[in-house]
């Protein structure tokens, strides 16, 4: 429930010197002590384009190329993984996929991916922004760029909305941060009102009233900050767009399809909130991180996903949303074509070189898999694809601008892709 009682500051006369610490702590009203307005994102000026969106389903810890979309059976590498054949002639898939197959027309897999970083902070921080980690974690996550780019500033509804923990929105602030969601399918924690409105519109008043004495006090652009979170806060609080975060109406055929578990759930809550206007949505599943015993472990994570991600594509199309919805799923990186020596049951390390990316919807010709390695998976063999490019083709289907600067709070201008183009066989 949200604490609307106002926490005043000091007299101006007593503070003495307000740093900016100060000035969080002491200047906030109930909303600033509900944590609601840190996980608010405003919103740019630029037009949205109408009806784009991106949903990622991001898979926290790296899965195996070889137990997903670029099986190896019958080899020395493939290991106990068997292939299945997909909707799609000629393309096979790692067996724990048997859903995610039958939706092959709609998706190109890309098999060749090289990327830089092999550890998971740097990796996640590379696949998640676009830029290897250099010095400050300071460039945004690619959610935080769309929202600046094609959300709707005026929304009652945040643009970036995350289902887990992500990366942040870097030097582009808390205006395009991401909401995090903890229980996908809830209402969210903080957006409920403790008190009447009526009340809670007297108190938001008497906060502006003292954030007027501190702007004159020399924290004007702060201030003008906060005041603008406040209002976003409060707006989400009253939206009638709020219901999207919720799973109470939606049939037992639709909780059954998509899967009841929270990662099922939260795929429903992307396909939600996209139809209500949403432009960016992540959806994370951890636990793919397997070190050892990854035969076991990849049957109930695979499906969980298949479930889940296969459903959102079938509701996407069903709808008429998936030719302006991309949908990405990647993780970090992928595990090392050769199987590892660990006891009591073997897994797969982390690397690099070569991993799997999938996409679907917003100009991506389905029924492809693009680039190849060689029978042992330790080398491209076709069309090396760099995470740069990836990020340019995410853009060109959410019709950004890649060259467009973004400028860190210094001023200093950064392309918002440092690099790359577009594939072209996802869209030719």
């Amino acid at each position: 429930m949200l604490n609307t009682s106002l926490v005043l500051p000091m007299s101006l006369s007593q503070r003495g010197e307000m740093t900016r610490r100060s000035l969080l702590q002491r200047s906030a009203a109930g909303l600033l002590a509900s944590g609601v307005w840190s996980r608010i994102g405003l919103h740019a000026d630029e037009v949205k384009r109408e009806g784009k969106a991106c949903i990622l389903v991001w898979l926290a810890g790296a899965p195996s190329q070889m137990e997903m979309w670029d099986p190896k059976p019958g080899t020395g590498n493939g290991g106990e993984t068997k292939a299945i054949s997909t909707a799609v002639s000629g393309i096979q898939i790692a067996e724990y996929w048997p859903k995610i197959a039958k939706q092959m027309k709609e998706i190109a897999l890309i098999r060749s991916v090289s990327g830089k970083e092999a550890a998971h902070e740097r990796g996640s921080y590379h696949l998640q922004t676009g830029r290897r980690l250099t010095g400050s974690k300071d460039f945004p996550h690619f959610g935080a760029v769309v929202a600046s780019r094609i959300g709707d500033r005026k929304s009652d509804m945040p643009n970036f909305v995350s289902v887990g923990e992500t990366l942040g929105s870097g030097f582009l602030g808390v205006n395009h941060a991401p909401f995090i969601v903890d229980r996908p399918g809830e209402l969210p924690e903080n957006v409920a009102s403790a008190t009447s409105p009526p009340r809670l519109k007297r108190r938001l008043e008497l906060l502006r009233e003292q954030d007027e004495d501190l702007s004159e006090a020399g924290a004007k652009a702060i201030v003008e900050e906060h005041s603008k979170l406040y209002e976003r806060a409060n707006k989400l609080m009253t939206s009638p767009r709020l219901k999207s975060f919720e799973l109470a109406g939606e049939s037992e055929p639709t909780f059954e399809a998509y899967g009841k578990s929270a990662f099922g759930k939260g795929c429903l809550v992307a396909r939600r909130l996209v139809e209500s206007g949403v432009p960016f949505v992540e959806v994370v599943r951890g636990g793919w991180d397997m070190h050892n015993n990854i035969y076991d472990r990849i049957k109930t994570n695979a499906a969980d996903v298949d479930q889940g991600l296969s459903q959102l594509l079938a509701d996407l199309k069903q709808r008429g949303l998936l030719q302006k919805t991309l949908v990405i799923c990647m993780g970090e990186f992928g595990r090392t074509p050769k199987i590892n020596s660990r006891d009591p049951k073997p897994g797969r390390d982390h690397w690099a070189k070569n991993f799997n990316v999938l996409m679907a919807g917003c100009g991506v010709k389905g029924g492809r898999a693009i680039g190849k390695t060689n029978d042992t998976g330790q080398e491209i063999t076709d069309r090396s694809v760099a995470v740069e490019d990836l990020f340019q083709s995410f853009c060109h289907c959410l019709e950004i601008d890649a060259t467009e600067n973004l400028y860190s709070p210094a001023g200093r201008p950064m392309k918002i892709v440092d690099g790359g183009e577009p594939i072209k066989e996802l869209f030719a």
